[in-house]
């Protein structure tokens, strides 16, 4: 049944499914790294890290523009073909535990934080932008092995626009829900 929406499906459509695809499997990793056991004094730490960062960068009146560029560059490495998807994955599972981590520090269970986080239109944005990398790096990757890279690469580019413009978004959202908790 998925192979034949597969096949019959247009090369838009297959980008769509694989993007979906991609983001589920995003997910997944993400809860697969909230898993990870982390001793109090790690979360501690792991926690007063990104505390100094956010008021380092919020107290230079640099907060959306750091959350942007800090985003928007893991997302270009996401576009690399083969290496893009791995590094990706290792940042999404990194996500995962270091939101764990931030939860144990705080007193609370990982399925709380974890769920502060997916309701929040920022993880929306941010994985979408995300997933649609990974996806296109595989994309790219296969346009490549079959001598069509160039003309992939123009798609390329439009899609990492794509994902800039939802980052940007994501980073005044993110700003502003930083702002307000504060």
């Amino acid at each position: 049944m998925i192979l034949d929406m597969w096949k019959n499906a247009s090369p838009k459509r297959k980008r769509i499914y694989s993007v979906i695809a991609v983001f589920v499997f995003a997910v997944i990793i993400t809860l697969v790294g909230s898993f990870v056991p982390v001793d109090a004094e790690q979360a501690r730490q792991i926690s007063e890290k990104l505390n100094q960062t956010l008021t380092t960068a919020r107290e230079s009146e640099m907060l959306m523009q750091y959350i942007f560029g800090n985003n928007f560059f893991i997302c270009l490495i996401m576009f690399i073909p083969v290496v893009g998807p791995l590094f990706g994955f290792f940042v999404l599972f990194s996500t995962g535990a270091a939101a764990s981590a931030v939860a144990a520090a705080q007193g609370f269970p990982s399925i709380i934080a974890l769920i502060a986080l997916v309701i929040t239109p920022v993880f929306w944005l941010e994985y979408a932008a995300y997933s649609t990398a990974m996806a296109m790096s595989v994309w790219l990757f296969r346009r490549i092995l079959q001598g069509r890279g160039r003309q992939e690469f123009r798609n390329t580019c439009l899609f990492i626009t794509l994902c800039a413009v939802l980052l940007v978004i994501g980073a005044v959202v993110e700003t502003a829900l930083i702002t307000l908790a504060t």
